[in-house]
């Protein structure tokens, strides 16, 4: 009996055989066919993927691009708005500095205050009302207010930001333009001053042209003021502050006070008139006023004695030379309280009223001379008596 080994294999269905077969030529053929495509169509392929890669790859990268020029553009509108926003925050706070500068000038100009006070020596005022003091502008918005916060520092021109700072500009606008008009009424407040002592001063028949002060020769390269309104009302206002100080030294220096205390009492005026002793016409050369004996008699404005003495027909006489021509003489006086050389301001006591020389009683006999020449001491009187003195 043979054995297992020794035993013919048992043969294999033939259908399946021919399946097995099949299969395995189509296997074989869709290998051969696809690795024949790849051969061929290869490189087509490979470059339509690497083409769509590449596109997609692109596509991208536009599109990073494109955000990326946005971004850039979105910093340069911030950084321009806040370089803009600083900007003005640097003007701004550069006015609002000014604009107190321009407050501290306001407060020292002479007439800013409720009256005009120049700190003469015996000052004089006229008599009017007084100039009314400027409004108080209130101090600008102070320096903090106008700094940029930290969280201020993204918002546009379109922002709250912007609109505060425009709120801020109003108010230094305003605040300038009272500046302006104030320093404008300074002017017009010194200058109407200056033309009533001008007025004054011509009453009494001088010329204010006399007391000019004497300078040298002016000159200089031409600079002119800018178009600032509160600049030129500044230097329009010192002008005429400056020229209303002189004719108020000027009106100080006039012999305009009263060389007796209270209403005056005149017994004989300036001019011709009757002699008491001959009755024949005869000028008088001054005004007798009545007073009693030992009264004193005040000088009516600074000068130097340069005559205290017995003259004649005047009795014992003091003549003041207040410069410029003008003298004044007090005659008739019991006494002197005065010697020659001596320097008095107005309203010393340079006598006592008496009798002495040709006199009928006792009486202050006044005069005014300018350039030797003797004039009306009413004149004077008059016009002083539309001033307030603050001896």
């Amino acid at each position: 009996m043979p054995s297992p080994a020794q035993r013919s294999p048992k043969p294999v269905p033939r259908p399946r055989l021919v399946a097995a077969l099949g299969l395995g030529l189509a296997l074989t053929s869709a290998w051969a066919g696809a690795s024949s495509y790849y051969l061929i169509f290869h490189d087509e392929v490979l470059a339509r993927f690497v083409s769509r890669q590449s596109a997609i790859q692109y596509t991208y990268e536009e599109r990073i691009d494109t955000l990326q020029r946005a971004l850039d553009r979105a910093g340069a509108d911030q950084a321009a708005t806040r370089g803009g926003i600083e900007a003005k925050l640097t003007t701004l706070a550069e006015r609002q500095a000014l604009i107190e500068r321009r407050q501290g000038i306001l407060a020292g100009l002479p007439g800013a205050a409720a009256e005009i006070d120049l700190s003469v020596t015996g000052s004089i005022s006229a008599a009017e009302p007084p100039m009314p003091a400027p409004p108080r502008t209130l101090k600008p918005f102070p320096t903090p207010e106008l700094r940029m916060r930290s969280d201020d520092r993204a918002e546009t021109a379109d922002s709250p930001l912007a609109g505060r700072l425009a709120r801020i500009e109003r108010a230094l606008d305003r605040m300038a333009a009272s500046q302006a008009r104030a320093v404008s009424r300074v002017a017009q407040a010194a200058g109407r001053s200056a033309d009533r002592f001008r007025d004054l001063i011509a009453r009494t028949g001088l010329s204010p042209a006399r007391f000019e002060p004497t300078v040298g020769g002016i000159g200089g390269p031409l600079v002119p003021l800018s178009g600032d309104a509160f600049e030129a009302g500044l230097a329009e206002a010192r002008r005429q502050i400056e020229e209303e100080t002189h004719l108020r030294r000027v009106a100080d220096a006039l012999p305009f006070r009263q060389p007796l205390p209270g209403d005056l009492a005149y017994t004989s005026s300036f001019g011709t008139r009757l002699d008491p002793f001959t009755r024949a016409a005869a000028l008088h050369t001054g005004v007798d006023m009545r007073a009693e004996t030992g009264a004193p008699a005040r000088a009516t404005a600074a000068g130097r004695v340069t005559a205290a003495e017995y003259a004649g027909g005047y009795g014992n006489m003091v003549e003041v030379d207040h410069g410029r021509g003008l003298v004044t003489r007090y005659a008739h006086l019991s006494g002197y309280a005065v010697a020659v050389g001596q320097r008095v301001e107005a309203g010393s006591v340079v006598g006592f009223v008496g009798s002495t020389g040709r006199s009928t009683g006792s009486h202050l006999h006044y005069e005014t001379r300018i350039d030797g020449e003797p004039v009306d001491p009413q004149r004077f009187l008059r016009a002083g008596a539309e001033l307030v003195f603050s001896d």
